[in-house]
């Protein structure tokens, strides 16, 4: 119910008005969204780059309802991309990337999207890094994994995410796990049906861990994207098991969000990547993992507290 209230906020001119207003606001967003421009993020890149950190890159922007919004997001991304060649920080920095913003749900979207997408994939590959392709609700999976096949005949370092609270995961996960593959495992925070999805808390966690291990014995390259701490520490012994050495792997987490565990996983010679997400349309994105998860709006002002 709050979730349905929250984004049905996000699409209101009115409420973006009143919530872009509020002094609070500001605060928390500059806190998870570190700009608007390539500009502004340039030196959270140099800066997470020098302290050992990697980063996936999120240029924010959703509801896409025309072609030619799908083509400026993907040349947000050629600029970004541009500029990481000009600093050099190619290998350290990849994209993320949600099909829905290169025109997934427009009419003929799985065509437009995966044109849209390719030249940011092409590019990505010419400076030395990679793209992954965000999982969004179940509805566009099979979209989404049909254009990942697709581009990884060229690019087979394409990366994909698959989100634990779905029934189907465990058998995607059985058949991403292949040697040359690289698969970030997330919780999954978008509202789903009791009928493709666990909805209690414990099944979710308990999943994480199930197709955790998959990954982890496979012969692909995992990326677990968890803040959790349990969750962390059972990666850690999952990968020990499966004889794994700390390349072999690598934790995600998001900007702003226990930055100092970045850091320690990161001293301790884990590979840390931070997603960063940032640019103008900072209210659709904001508002919509708040939809995703209302919990998060607590979560977000206590991180506001604790600063770490």
């Amino acid at each position: 119910m709050l979730g349905s209230v929250i984004l049905a906020a996000s699409r209101s001119d009115k409420m973006r008005r009143l919530v872009s207003a509020a002094p609070v606001t500001k605060q928390v967003v500059d806190r998870f969204i570190p700009g608007e421009t390539v500009d502004a993020v340039v030196p959270i890149v140099q800066e997470a780059v020098a302290s050992g950190l990697e980063l996936t890159m999120d240029v924010v922007g959703e509801d896409i309802t025309t072609p030619e919004q799908a083509a400026a997001a993907r040349d947000a991304y050629l600029e970004l991309i541009d500029r990481l060649k000009v600093l050099g920080h190619g290998t350290k920095a990849e994209m993320s990337v949600k099909l829905s913003m290169f025109g997934q749900a427009l009419e003929g979207g799985h065509e437009l999207a995966l044109a849209n997408v390719r030249p940011v994939v092409e590019a990505a590959a010419a400076i030395g890094t990679t793209v992954t392709l965000d999982a969004e609700d179940h509805t566009t999976l099979d979209s989404m994994f049909a254009i990942h096949e697709e581009l990884r005949k060229d690019f087979p370092q394409t990366g994909c995410v698959i989100q634990s609270y779905l029934f189907r995961t465990e058998d995607d996960a059985r058949r991403l796990a292949a040697a040359g593959s690289r698969v970030r495992l997330v919780k999954g925070a978008y509202k789903e049906p009791a009928s493709v999805a666990y909805q209690d808390k414990a099944d979710i966690d308990k999943a994480y861990v199930r197709v955790l291990r998959i990954l982890m014995e496979g012969d692909g390259y995992p990326m677990v994207g968890s803040h959790d701490p349990r969750l962390v520490a059972i990666a850690q012994e999952l990968a020990h098991r499966a004889g794994r050495k700390l390349d072999d792997y690598e934790f995600q987490m998001l900007y702003g969000i226990r930055s100092d565990e970045h850091h320690r996983l990161a001293a301790e010679g884990h590979r840390m990547r931070v997603y960063t997400a940032y640019g103008t349309d900072w209210y659709g994105y904001f508002m919509r993992r708040l939809a995703e998860k209302p919990a998060n709006l607590l979560f977000f002002f206590r991180s506001m507290l604790t600063k770490g």
